[in-house]
């Protein structure tokens, strides 16, 4: 089942010029993010560093969405480039510029130049829970069993 959702999109002044968020295939569940730095002043990366990098997009989710930015997988393997809060959350009420938080995580310098694909965008519904306080909670086989209790 494939079901789609009206997203509003602003592109700001600084994003003028750039495509808007593309899939790049008829199934990819994510959009395609680009910089949008300077043509004349790239974001440079060192090696163990993180920048904020702008989009030029600001968008207007409906209630019950959110918009998750996740790294690219090609510019993980291929860079050690990646979303430095994976996945962030862009909130149905947020209306700011969308920045992606990109990482280094590799031992060379990288270079974020205007128009590059930076990141993807999921737009995914949002279930909102009510809590309830209890004095206890049911039992389960697992407990409080933690990290790696379900494992041999």
């Amino acid at each position: 089942m494939n079901s789609v959702v009206k997203l509003e999109v602003l592109q700001l002044p600084n994003g003028a010029g750039l495509a808007l968020p593309a899939y790049q295939s008829a199934l990819a569940a994510g959009l395609d993010l680009l910089a949008a730095v300077p043509e004349d002043a790239p974001i440079v990366l060192a090696p163990g560093k993180y920048a904020l990098v702008p989009t030029g997009l600001s968008i207007a989710l409906p209630p019950g969405y959110e918009a998750q930015v996740r790294p690219r997988s090609g510019l993980a393997a291929k860079h050690g480039v990646t979303v430095l809060n994976a996945p962030g959350t862009v909130d149905a009420d947020y209306r700011g510029e969308i920045g992606v938080p990109l990482i280094n995580h590799s031992d060379v310098p990288f270079t974020i130049r205007r128009g590059e694909r930076i990141a993807q965008m999921v737009i995914a519904s949002v279930v909102q829970a009510e809590l309830v306080p209890v004095t206890t909670l049911s039992a389960t086989a697992r407990g409080g069993g933690g990290f790696g209790s379900t494992g041999r």
